[in-house]
């Protein structure tokens, strides 16, 4: 399948120090890819190449088959920044119709636009007394506009409730139902844990890592934690069966290597006459993220 975004061994440098170093990513048609990286990483960099904002040292950036920055790569890309900044005294109707005006389209669809953000009970009021997660929402409905084929993202739940984050969720899910490639940054790893595909990871302006997160599992071989709950009396022996195991959270929990998970499942498996309940832990988006971070000296 042809990649909405292809990028092949980006370089950029400023001042000499390198912002970006031999960087190669693709997001395909319908792909929610996540973004991930502490401040300084490179990440802004990237994103403002993609924009064509800013030109790249060396390497190749395609951009729905076109140049970043040209008519038509403009015509397809839509992108939301953390801090959306709008004019006060403007309605949110009459600023995303004026939005569409610039996109030469007709601006009697900005209601439904708002519509889909959840915007419509408050299109005519001045955006100047929206919250910051009302103000959000307008910038996403401004990167909803001309079905764009491509979504550049950048912490883009900034300031939005809980209700909210998990709207906008399945409104990213829906656009990429439909074919649209959406690349998003975001500090929220819990979030993008579980809402996309696949995850890059830079640090130091390198990408030191990329896949869907089972495949970043396998590759860090961060230790699985097993919870053990022990039924009555029973503690001292599923202790003296497995050697290792704490007392943790009211009951037993042990760590195994990921090539060990069945075996050391084998033997909890043995003592169930013993055991109430276990559960299976493995390691988390924010402990793949520390592992790629801290293997590159950051």
């Amino acid at each position: 399948m042809t990649s909405t975004l292809t990028i092949s061994h980006l370089t950029k440098t400023f001042d000499g120090v390198a912002a970006l170093s031999d960087v190669s990513l693709r997001v395909a048609p319908g792909e929610r890819v996540a973004l991930l990286g502490h401040n300084g990483a490179g990440k802004s960099t990237l994103m403002k190449i993609i924009l064509g904002l800013i030109t790249p040292d060396s390497g190749d950036v395609s951009v729905c088959g076109a140049v970043p920055g040209r008519a038509a790569a403009r015509a397809q890309v839509a992108y939301l920044p953390e801090n959306a900044t709008f004019h006060p005294a403007l309605t949110g109707v009459e600023q995303v119709s004026h939005f569409m005006r610039l996109r030469n389209l007709n601006p009697s669809g900005a209601m439904a636009v708002l519509d889909r953000v959840g915007l419509a009970i408050a299109a005519k009021r001045r955006i100047g007394t929206y919250s910051k997660g009302m103000r959000q929402r307008v910038g996403l409905a401004q990167a909803l506009i001309g079905h764009p084929r491509l979504l550049v993202l950048d912490e883009p739940t900034s300031g939005l409730d809980p209700v909210s984050r998990r709207d906008f969720y399945e409104l990213l899910d829906a656009l990429a139902a439909d074919g649209a490639a959406i690349l998003l940054s975001s500090h929220a790893l819990t979030e993008v844990e579980a809402r996309t595909d696949r995850l890059l990871i830079l640090s130091g302006g390198q990408m030191v890592a990329e896949g869907t997160l089972p495949q970043l599992r396998r590759e860090a071989a961060l230790p699985v934690a097993m919870h053990v709950t022990a039924l009555n009396g029973y503690e001292p022996d599923i202790l003296a069966a497995l050697p290792g195991a704490i007392r943790v959270d009211g009951g037993l929990q042990l760590t195994c290597t990921q090539d060990s998970k069945l075996e050391t499942l084998a033997r909890i498996s043995a003592l169930q006459s013993k055991v109430a309940d276990f559960d299976v832990v493995p390691p988390s988006l924010e402990d793949i993220y520390s592992h790629f971070s801290r293997r590159d000296g950051q």
